[in-house]
Order: structure tokens, then sequence, then C-alpha cells
């Protein structure tokens, strides 16, 4: 039985499991993958993030997916689509966002996947998809770009206000 929901040609995009915890909480705690996050996750915040994504999907029928690289097939991090409702103008809102571990930078499996997810949210008919990264993770702005996004703005997320060097974001779109 194929577990994969859909797949690029490189990538396999799922649901949460159990047996992802410790893949994906040893990436949640590396502080050089969380640099643009409030800060590394525990492994009880890990299992919560996964319990998230698995009732959002329930809710909304997309979340940011367990990921697997194809060819061997490990969890590599995540790709998806998240619902945000932090208190802005733009809010509620779907996002676009992703989070691989460090031995998978610089291959462009975040854009192989971000355009995947797009692909997804078309026969979602989701109108609009937004992205936002930390104004220095240009990392991530590089990724947006690549998948087509349009520059809309720079913000300061309300839900950074305690993390300074954090809070200013750049906020791009796209329609799929």
């Amino acid at each position: 039985m194929n577990p994969y929901l859909f797949t690029s040609p490189r990538l396999g995009f799922r649901l949460w499991q159990s047996r992802d915890l410790q893949a994906f909480a040893a990436i949640n705690s590396d502080p050089e993958v969380m640099r643009f996050f409030q800060k590394p996750l525990e492994e009880e915040e890990t299992l919560a993030l996964m319990e998230r994504m698995r009732q959002l999907f329930e809710e909304k029928g997309f979340c940011y997916f367990a990921v697997d690289l194809l060819e061997t097939p490990c969890l590599i991090g995540t790709i998806g689509l998240g619902w945000k409702t932090f208190e802005a103008d733009f809010t509620p809102t779907v996002d676009i966002g992703w989070r691989i571990g460090k031995i998978w930078w610089n291959q462009g499996l975040c854009t192989e996947g971000a355009k995947a997810c797009l692909d997804y949210a078309k026969k979602l008919k989701l109108s609009e998809i937004l992205s936002f990264a930390s104004v220095g993770n240009l990392a991530s702005i590089q990724v947006m770009k690549k998948i087509g996004m349009q520059y809309w703005k720079d913000f300061d997320h309300p839900e950074l206000q305690a993390h300074p060097s954090l809070q200013r974001c750049s906020l791009y779109r796209i329609r799929p």
C-alpha cells in the first residue's frame, strides 16, 4: 500500500506517524536548523507538533506533511501547508513552509517539495498561499522566490516580540 498522499520526483508526502518522532525530534532539536525559530524543540514539543498536524489535516485537508526521501525512504523533515491565525492584517491564512535536516540542505529538496505542495493546494482549490520568514533567513526567502512567490511586504510578527532578531519578517504570496 502506498503511504504517500502525493509525491515529487525525489520526495514522498504523508501523514505523521509515531515512528517519525525520533527522527523529527532530532531535526527540531538542532540549533542550526532552528536558528530562525524561537528555540529548538524538546521531544514532547515535537510530539505535540505532530499531533497538531494530524488534527489540521483532519480539519482542513492539509498540514505540514512528513516528507520522506523516496530513495531511502527516510524522513528528511516537513514541507507543507499550515493555517496561521496570529493577529495580522493578512490572517487567517494558508501558508507554505518547510524544515528539513541540515544534511539535506542545498540539494533543492525544499524547492521541489514546496512546488509539489503548491500543486496539492491547486487540487484543494486554495486561492492564495502566503509564506514568511525572518528577514535574515535568506535561504527560505530564496525558496519562496524559486517557487514563484512574489514579495508582498515586511511585517513584525506578533508572536516573536520576545525575539527581536527574528521578529521582522518578509511576507510572500502566490495564487496557485
